[in-house]
Parts: structure tokens; sequence; C-alpha cells
């Protein structure tokens, strides 16, 4: 039985802090600051955006979307194992603090990166990705460790969208730095953007020192011995036959790889979706990121009160469809204005349907079990796998086509898909009324 005493206050908002911690990093450094850095240091002076990547030669943005794509597929064949060994020693912690400090010290690292040293830049893209979504499921697998089920949306709300002003304000700074080195006394170049890379090591590595301390190490009291590594592959085989006899369970896994397939390759991708295909400058570019996380953070509250009327799926179900919308409206965009108010729609949707997502999970695992890092390696698998196979549909259709028009029509499937899908998913909406009664 767990010792942690749930719903308590500096447990549960220690427990959010992370988000606020590690998302300067999916700001400035996926979406943001790095990747239209990455474009204009590795464009050509004749225009040409063909980079040689270790004697390969292809379009920077397509090696941009394969070396995620390769990131979180390593990510995905390394994390089932250590839950499973997190689980059995106690030591969920001690995998998220590993993560953590290796996500920060790529992102030091690309400080390092100036344009000419292309596989450097790759390899920090590649471990900050791994830093970053291999914490994420010892991170998520607490939250039904810290909280009761009644609670699972409002929390998982809270820590994104913490997670989108933490990472607004630093971004702000950035930008600052960006826009008007004079004041922070250095000269127009790229030193402002490589120092924006630093100031995420230090925020994510420095904020994320409050949930390491308030977030117990062991909950269960669980004790190692010297077959760990044994006995973390049969605590991990235990919880998968488990997961064998729970259909809903599946069935919402395969719902979540197709729709977040989507979603990710939008989140990852955009900006060089905007700075290639229409031509904007770096400004709109910031500005159409901000506008995505300031309504992000409403509409994670807002999806959350429309699950709590009408429950998770329902919810699910009308920001998918609004996806599939945002991807065919994008094929046709032509202007900054539109691109603002696609964003708008991205941010109303991007917030609720990554909280709910999460709070969807917890609710949907055994209530009793306390392999909670094993059973979220199912979650944050499928996520992995789900970025894969979105960003390297999303690379290979600009490959083909030349355009990533077609590119984002293409993700409306990944979309189309996972709602048919999640139609067959059950969450019991009555118990979930019974408990917050």
């Amino acid at each position: 039985m767990s010792s942690i005493k749930l719903n308590d206050k500096r447990i549960t908002n220690g427990w959010c802090m992370y988000d606020w911690a590690n998302s300067v990093y999916s700001l400035t450094i996926t979406t943001a600051v790095f990747p239209i850095y990455y474009e204009q240091v590795t464009t050509n002076s004749d225009g040409s955006k063909l980079v040689d990547f270790f004697g390969w030669q292809l379009p920077n943005t397509v090696l941009y979307s394969y070396a995620l794509s390769f990131s979180f597929l390593f990510t995905a064949l390394i994390l089932p194992l250590l839950t499973g060994i997190a689980d059995y020693t106690g030591k969920k912690k001690t995998f998220l603090k590993v993560f953590a400090y290796l996500g920060s010290a790529a992102c030091a690292a690309m400080f390092f990166f100036d344009g000419s040293n292309i596989e450097f830049a790759i390899v920090t893209v590649i471990l900050a990705s791994i830093g970053y979504s291999g914490g994420l499921v010892f991170y998520d697998a607490y939250l039904p460790e810290v909280a009761t089920p009644d609670r699972f949306d409002k929390l998982s709300a809270k820590g994104y969208s913490l997670g989108y002003v933490g990472s607004v304000i630093l971004l702000i700074v950035n930008l600052m730095m960006i826009q008007m080195p004079e004041l922070f006394g250095m000269k127009d170049g790229t030193l402002p953007a490589r120092i924006s890379f630093l100031t995420v090591a230090v925020w994510w590595a420095g904020f994320a020192q409050i949930t390491f301390k308030r977030l117990p190490a062991n909950p269960f009291n669980r004790t190692t011995t010297e077959h760990w590594f044994r006995k973390g592959y049969q605590e991990l085989k235990l919880v998968y036959r488990r997961v064998k006899e729970m259909p809903n369970l599946k069935r919402y896994v395969l719902a979540y790889f197709f729709f977040n397939a989507g979603v990710q390759a939008v989140m990852y991708l955009a900006s060089l979706f905007g700075a290639k295909e229409l031509k904007l400058e770096t400004q709109s570019l910031i500005i159409t990121v901000l506008i995505i996380q300031l309504v992000a953070i409403g509409g994670a509250y807002l999806f959350a009160g429309i699950s709590k009327r009408k429950g998770n799926v329902y919810s699910l179900m009308i920001m998918i469809v609004i996806w599939v919308v945002v991807c065919v409206v994008a094929f046709f965009v032509n202007s900054a204005t539109q691109f603002y108010g696609l964003a708008f729609m991205v941010g109303l949707i991007m917030g609720g349907v990554q909280s709910l997502s999460r709070s969807t999970y917890s609710k949907l695992i055994p209530e009793d079990t306390e392999d909670h890092a094993s059973f979220f390696s199912f979650y944050d698998v499928t996520f992995n796998i789900s970025i894969v196979a979105g960003t390297l549909a999303y690379g290979s259709i600009e490959w083909l086509t030349g355009s990533m028009r077609y590119s984002a029509l293409g993700l409306s499937v990944f979309f189309i898909v996972g709602l048919i899908l999640i139609r067959r998913v059950k969450v019991d909406l009555t118990a979930e009324q019974m408990r917050t009664s």
C-alpha cells in the first residue's frame, strides 16, 4: 500500500511543477526558437536547403523530422524494461532524475551548434528528445499515486497549464534577448539564440528540484535485490499479462496512437511549416507560438470541464474532430493572418487533448495496482511510437510531394482513424460523477 497521502496539496503542486520545468523544452527547443534557428543556419547561401549528414544529402527539415522519429523510437524500445525495473526496485524518481538531467544537458550542448556541425546538432536533438520523452513515463506514473481519480482531469490540466505559463515566460525573456540583443550587451548574430538553449537547460534542471524534493522516492516501500534486472523484466511481463485482459484499455491505447501521432507532428513541425510554406518572418512565427501557448491554458480547463459533464471520451471526440478541420484548413492557408487563426484553433485543442489523454488513461488502469510505471509504459511507449509515425509520415510526404501542405493534409488520416477507434472506449461517467459529488 502506498505511503503517500493522496491529494496532499504540497505533493500535487510539486508534481505539477515538473510540467513547469520541462515544458520550456517543448516550447523553446521543439517549437519556437531552435527549429527556426536550425532552418536558418542550415540554409545555404544559394538558398539550397540540402544538408550533408555523414555523406547523406537530404532536405534540412526532413533530416530534423527523421532525427525526432529516431529519438522517440529508441525511447520506446528502452522504456518498457526500465519501467519494470523502476516498479520492482521503487526507483521511479531516480529514473526521472536521470532523464531530466540528460535532457537539460543536451539542451546546454546545443549552444555549440553554429550550422557547420550538423552531425553534432542532430545528436543533441536526439539526446534532448530522449531526456524529455523518457522522463515523462516516470512523471506521468506518479499521477494515480498522488491523487484520487476524481482529481485526475483537473490536476492533469493544472500541470499542463503551468507548463504553458512557465514556457511562455522564459520564451518572452529569450525573445527579448534575440530581438534586442543590445539590451543584454550582445551584438546581433547567433549568440542570443544559442544562449536561449542554455536558459532552457538551467530552467529545466533548476525547477525540477522542486518536484524531486516533494515527490516521495519509494511510495510503496519496495526493496531491491541483486536480481533487479531479471525481476524488473518479470514485473513487466506480469503487467503485460494484465493488460491483455483489459480490452477497454487496449482500445484506448490504439486510438491514442493514431490521434496523438497527428497532434505531436503538428506541434513539432508547425513553425517549420510557417517558415517554409508561408515564408513567415521569425517575429510572425513567434507570435503564432505565443497564441498557441496562451490559448492552450484555457483549452485545458475548458475540455476538463466538458469531460466532467459529458465524459472524457465525448470531450476527446470533439477535439479530434476539430483537429481534422485544422489539417484540412492548413492545406489552404496563404497568409500570416490565416495562420494566426489556425494557431488559435490549435491552441484551443492542444491543451485539452494532452491533459485529457493523460488523465483518461489514469482512469482506465486498475485502481489496486502498484505498478504504475509499467502500466504507464504502455501509454508513453504509444506516445513515442505515435510521434515516430506522425513525424515520419510528415517528413516522407514532404519529401515525395515537395510541399508541407500535403503533409498537413495527410495527418488528417491519423485523426480520422483515432476518432473511429475512440468511440468504442468506455469510461464510466456515472462512477466519475459519484466520486466528485
